[in-house]
């Protein structure tokens, strides 16, 4: 487990350092941009101008479509690859059909 979160990274009984160092520095993103909305939040509530608030609203969203990005990537490099891997327990149509799906919800978040 990694600490400070509920995610687990177990590769075929031994733990994958590089995934959990992976999830760990997109954990470390998030909470960034957590910290970046309540900001915008307060900006908000203190009446700043539109146009810093609008700033600073881009700007997070960017940093969140990089989280998506990563978070995509590693999908492909873990779950794709494993289920082409282990093409005897999936069809190549459920693979393309599973990869179509994460692309497709990651286009909507542009």
């Amino acid at each position: 487990m990694i600490q400070g979160t509920d995610i687990k990274a177990v590769e075929v009984g031994a733990v994958d350092v590089e995934a959990v160092e992976k999830v760990e520095k997109i954990v470390r993103r998030l909470k960034r941009i957590e910290g970046q909305v309540r900001g915008i939040t307060k900006m908000v509530e203190d009446g700043k101008p539109c146009e810093d608030i609008l700033i600073q609203i881009g700007s997070a969203k960017a940093a969140l479509h990089k989280v998506g990005q990563r978070i995509l990537e590693r999908h492909l490099h873990h779950c794709v690859l494993n289920s082409i891997q282990n093409g005897a327990e999936k069809n190549s149509e459920e693979i393309l059909d599973a990869l179509y799906s994460a692309l497709e919800q990651f286009s909507r978040l542009t």
